[in-house]
């Protein structure tokens, strides 16, 4: 699966490591991405997605069922 997060599109930053002489080499900064499991009440069972840490503050907030609905219209 990619590093890649469904709700919010959070992906991974690029940008350097510093050494305290300063010197800089390439790294990565990846979100937080959790697996979880969400109740939907619409289909009646458990979705499992790969989601960042804030996507499921938001998911808490506005229900799941709201981004299902949003996703299937994407496709």
């Amino acid at each position: 699966m990619s590093k890649i997060c469904i709700i919010t599109k959070k992906k991974p930053l690029f940008g350097n490591r510093r050494s305290h002489a300063m010197n800089a080499t390439k790294r990565k900064f990846f979100p937080n991405l959790q697996v979880r499991k969400f109740w939907s009440s619409e289909k009646n069972r458990f979705f499992k997605i790969k989601v960042s840490t804030k996507g499921i503050r938001i998911i808490d907030k506005k229900g799941f069922d709201l981004f299902v609905k949003k996703i299937k219209k994407k496709k």
